[in-house]
């Protein structure tokens, strides 16, 4: 699943500082790197440049976030820590396979 991202999309950092870190996705720069926040350290009007290979994929998308980025809006700080609290409590619930 590495390198195909979309907006909206759930991942983790593998490296750096900030590894371990939850962040969405909010864009892409190209086909290496993409733009994450999270709403609280790294906020939408400050977002952190990752190399695809340094991050984990999540197979879930925060469709509030994803609708309201396809179509132009910003969504709030707020929204995105929410978000992501969200997802990361339902994947934590999730049976292990």
């Amino acid at each position: 699943m590495e390198g195909k991202t979309v907006p909206g999309q759930l991942v983790v950092s593998r490296s750096g500082r900030d590894s371990g870190r939850v962040y969405l996705v909010i864009g892409s720069d190209g086909d290496k790197y993409v733009r994450v926040v999270d709403g609280a350290i790294r906020r939408l009007e400050n977002p952190k440049k990752k190399n695809v290979r340094h991050l984990g994929m999540y197979p879930t998308v925060a469709g509030e976030i994803a609708e309201k980025l396809n179509a132009g809006e910003r969504p709030t700080n707020p929204e995105l820590r929410r978000a992501i609290q969200r997802l990361v409590s339902d994947h934590e619930k999730q049976p292990k396979e």
